[in-house]
């Protein structure tokens, strides 16, 4: 168990800080929904407050990066990462609304659906384009 553990400590860690990452964009998002703002919207500035958190839990605990940020390294992740959020997402979100909104009453539960699969598929991409491009080990 702690060899598997060792294995994949990088990949547990990214899944801390999505889990984090995910609150604080859940909890923005479904604060600005109830006081009234569109889901689209909303969702672009919750995703965009848990984008700088995002950054530097991944740089510091995820993927163990001590080196200085580069803007490079920055400009990489915010492209990987808008696009996962800006057009994976509410793509995503706007699919599943669309196919399953009149199935149910509650909206709430609708965008619920929708938000963690646009999750699900944001962690995928996001975890191995980062590790490919923006936190990569440089070998020696």
């Amino acid at each position: 168990m702690e060899k598997l553990l060792k294995k994949h400590a990088e990949k547990l860690r990214f899944a801390v800080v999505g889990g984090l990452n995910t609150a604080i964009d859940f909890v923005i998002l479904f604060t600005l929904v109830s006081l009234g703002l569109p889901t689209i919207a909303s969702n672009f500035l919750s995703t965009s407050a848990a984008l700088i958190f995002s950054f530097f839990a991944n740089k510091k605990f995820t993927f163990k990066d001590n080196d200085k940020i580069t803007g490079l390294q920055f400009v990489y992740f915010l492209i990987i990462t808008l696009f996962g959020l800006w057009i994976i997402q509410p793509v995503i979100i706007w699919s599943t609304e669309s196919i399953i909104g009149h199935w149910t009453i509650n909206s709430y539960v609708v965008l619920l659906i929708s938000k963690v699969l646009a999750t699900i598929a944001s962690l995928i991409w996001n975890y191995l384009l980062y590790r490919r491009f923006v936190f990569k080990k440089i070998q020696p």
